[in-house]
Formats: C-alpha cells, structure tokens, sequence
C-alpha cells in the first residue's frame, strides 16, 4: 500500500487548486503536481470540511474524540488503582511497601506511571526494586555523589578539591581522584574555572558528518562531485529565504542528484531545525521511505547540524554529509537550483503575502520545474521523464 503523501504537500496543492485561474481545471492541477483528479478532489473536500465549508467531521473533531475516550479510560484506571490500594492496605500482617500492589496492577494491565502517579511514589524506585537491590559500591558512590552535589549547590565557586573537603565533613571519605571523576562526569565545575569557554562557543560549531562529496584530484586540490548512479544514492538540501511584505518566508528544499527532482520540501515563516527536518521527513515520505543508505549531503548550517535533524537521519538510515564553513562551492549543485528560483519566481515581482509567495513557489517546483523544463545534463529530458524512462527497465529486471 503507497504511503500518503506529506501534510504539507496536501495543504499546498490545495491551495493551488483554489487559487486557480478562472477556466482552469482541477484535471491539469492534478497532473501538473502528479496526482488523479479524484484524489485532489477528495483533498479539496477534506480541506472544505476542515475550513467549516461543508458539513463533516473535522480532525479537530476526531482528535477530540479520541482525547475522551483516553482521558475515560485513564479516569478508570485510577479508580481501579484507589479500589484495589483500599483493599489492599485494609489487610493485616502485611507490610506497608506498595511496590508488590504496583507489580500486581501492572500484570492487570494497569501501567506503572498511573499506578505510581495515584499513589505518589516514584516510579524508579519500584524498578530498582523491581529487578534487583542496588550494589553496595553503586550506593556508596551515589552517597559520595550527593555529598558533593550539596556542596556544589551551596558554593559553586568551589573547585573538585574544596567541593572533596566538604564531603568529608558530611561523612563522605574519598580521594581526590575519585572527587575529580564524579565531578567531572557530571559537570560540576568551579563558576571561575575553566577560562575561555565563552569565547570558544561563539565560534561555528564542529561538522556533525564527514564531507562524502570531496574528492582531491592529482594536483592536491579538493573539489566535490555530485553524481549518482540511481535514485535515492545522494540528495542535497539547503535553505533559502525572500522577503514578503509580511516578513521573510524561508525553504528549505531536498534535491536528489540521480535526475535533480526536488524529492521533498518545506517551507515556513520562521527558519528553526524544524523547518530542515520537515523537509527531510517530507522527501522520505515522497519517496516511499526506501532510502537506507542514502547520502544527504548539507553546509553546516544550525538547522542541519541539529540534534532533531541528525536524530532524523539516523531514524530513516541514512548518512549525514556535511562542506565546510562558507564554501557555497560546496554545495553548487543545490545552489543552482535556487538560482533558478530566484530568477524564475521570487524576482519577478513584489510579494504582498507569504501565502502568494508559497503557491508561486510551489507550483513553479511542481509544474514547471518538474514536468516542462527539460535540462541538459538529463539528456533534454525533464526530471520526471528522467526517472521514468531510466529507472523502468531497471525495475523489470529486477
């Protein structure tokens, strides 16, 4: 079964088809942005249904739904928690630990984190218990760890050997090596210490991937080259922003090398990680999520050097790729297709909204860019003719 499409490619061929010229048909929309004409009109009447146009059931309305009946059933098993505590606690000769009533309702089917929650205990407590006693080396080196901690709490101006004199008059005797190792690994430095860490993190943040495009050439110069033998082998990514008179609108676009489709895209007001991660999910999703093993190869932008977007990455099994700090040479493939954009679209006239921007945006990647205009490296072809006829005989071989 295909996988749907991405939100906000929905969204944004909706928005087409509504603005659409007078005489134009939803049949050329459809084709225009690889679609079937029932398809965009379900779409539409989904989008009317959301918007209040026409009668219906909204998301909204089903999320809702479901947020009640969890909300019913989390209210009944707390009470089947508070009943069966009563009960429990109504009991003589029995000790007054709750964990074996815990460990029961969880075999019921009740989880931990309600049972826990209603009968204010912690929850890491009871798997401690759960599985075994904590080790008496583990214990006393937690002992030593909270000495400390009060200490570093109290006086954080305190280096590891201040911070080791104060433990020991709590009552906890240890070394200085041993003070240094808690401290270090959990990062309880002097506040004076450590000089010129400020300025170093104003510098650009290290390269969270190797760079797999770089390729140095008989004379000793590096140079990047960006070819693919079949889809889904090396993508590129990038951003790039226009002002509206609204405000700036930024996308961010993922372009695969083998036919130079733009596999996936985002765009949004504000330019957060979110914004690179959405684009990368939207391409995996574009794509059929067969992408393990594909190279995706980016500058050393924030958004890209994320925690999300590196999370993302490994989440679709695929490799990071990164150019160096300020070589946009680094990335001239995808450069290239922004300068068409930018000469084809965002400079041809003023942009009042960001929404006129995005369906001029949109429909210039899906119906021109796409499917009209042919490219020399492809052999005169359009991208999606490019993949077409090279990737079907490859299919029937196969």
């Amino acid at each position: 079964m295909p996988k749907p499409y991405p939100k906000e490619f929905r969204d944004d061929v909706v928005r087409v088809a509504r603005n659409r010229e007078p005489g134009q048909h939803l049949r050329q929309i459809a084709a225009d942005f690889g679609i079937s004409e029932s398809c965009l009109t379900n779409w539409l009447a989904k989008a009317d249904v959301e918007d209040g146009v026409r009668p219906g059931t909204t998301s909204e309305d089903n999320a809702d739904l479901r947020e009640a009946k969890r909300r019913i059933r989390l209210l009944e098993q707390e009470n089947e928690v508070l009943r069966r505590a009563a009960a429990y606690l109504s009991q003589a000769n029995l000790p007054k630990m709750m964990y074996p009533l815990v460990r029961e309702l969880a075999n019921d089917g009740i989880p931990v984190t309600v049972t826990c929650r209603v009968l204010k205990i912690a929850c890491a407590p009871y798997y401690r218990w759960l599985t075994q006693p904590v080790a008496g080396a583990e214990r006393v080196e937690a002992y030593r760890a909270n000495a400390l901690f009060d200490a570093h709490r109290d006086d954080p101006e305190f280096g590891y050997r201040y911070l080791l004199d104060e433990a020991a008059d709590a009552g906890q005797q240890m070394c200085e090596r041993t003070a240094w190792r808690i401290c270090s690994s959990n990062g309880w430095w002097s506040a004076f210490g450590k000089p010129g860490r400020a300025k170093r993190a104003k510098r650009p943040g290290p390269p969270v991937h190797d760079d797999l495009c770089a390729v140095v050439d008989e004379h000793g110069l590096t140079r990047h080259e960006f070819t693919a033998e079949a889809p889904n082998e090396l993508w590129l990514a990038d951003i790039t922003e226009h002002r509206t008179a609204e405000g700036k609108l930024y996308l961010c676009a993922v372009k695969d090398v083998y036919s130079n489709r733009i596999v996936g895209y985002s765009i949004d007001s504000r330019m957060k990680s979110r914004l690179a991660v959405t684009a990368l999910n939207n391409a995996v999703a574009r794509r059929g999520g067969d992408v393990a093993g594909c190279v995706l190869h980016t500058d050393r932008g924030s958004q890209f050097r994320s925690r999300k977007h590196v999370h993302a990455l490994s989440r679709h099994d695929m490799v990071g790729s990164m150019g160096r700090v300020g070589a946009c040479g680094d990335n001239a493939a995808m450069e290239s297709f922004f300068a068409l954009l930018q000469k084809n679209v965002l400079n041809r006239q003023s942009w009042a909204t960001r929404e006129q921007l995005r369906i001029a945006i949109v429909t210039w990647i899906e119906r021109t860019y796409h499917r009209r205009r042919r490219q020399d490296t492809l052999g005169r072809l359009t991208p999606i003719e490019y993949e077409t006829i090279m990737t079907t005989p490859a299919t029937q071989a196969a």
